[in-house]
This record gives structure tokens, C-alpha cells and sequence, in this order.
């Protein structure tokens, strides 16, 4: 049996956030949620009206400053 499911090229799977159309847009519920757990982890604070984009980078950022998501 085959599998005739095409999937996506990977070579562009992931944008820099500062492209993103919806970049400008509030962050996510699932953004805020976790950047709270990380800005908690890494005693900062993040700003309520944060963007989508700067909630991602914000992410990574804390990502490597508290070793999860390694």
C-alpha cells in the first residue's frame, strides 16, 4: 500500500518572526502561558501588550536563559 500524502518543503518551516504577516498581533493565550513560565524561571518581566513576533523571540530568549526547551 502506498501513502499519497504530500507534505510540505521543510526548507522554509520556520520564518524569522519579523516576517510574519501576523507578526504585529497580540501574543497568543499559549505565548502569554509560557512566557509567564519562563519570565517567572528567569526573574523578568514581560510586557502585557507584547506582540506575536517579540513574544517568539522573547521565548527563545528565555528558552536558552533558563536550559528549557535544550
Amino acid at each position: 500500500m502506498s501513502d499519497n500524502i504530500t507534505q510540505a518543503p521543510q526548507e522554509n518551516a520556520e520564518k524569522d518572526p519579523s516576517d510574519w504577516v501576523t507578526g504585529d498581533e497580540p501574543m497568543t493565550g499559549p505565548q502569554r502561558s509560557y512566557l509567564q513560565t519562563l519570565a517567572q524561571e528567569a526573574n523578568v518581566d514581560v510586557p502585557d501588550d507584547t506582540t506575536k513576533a517579540r513574544a517568539s523571540e522573547l521565548i527563545d530568549e528565555l528558552q536558552q536563559k533558563t536550559g528549557r526547551g535544550q
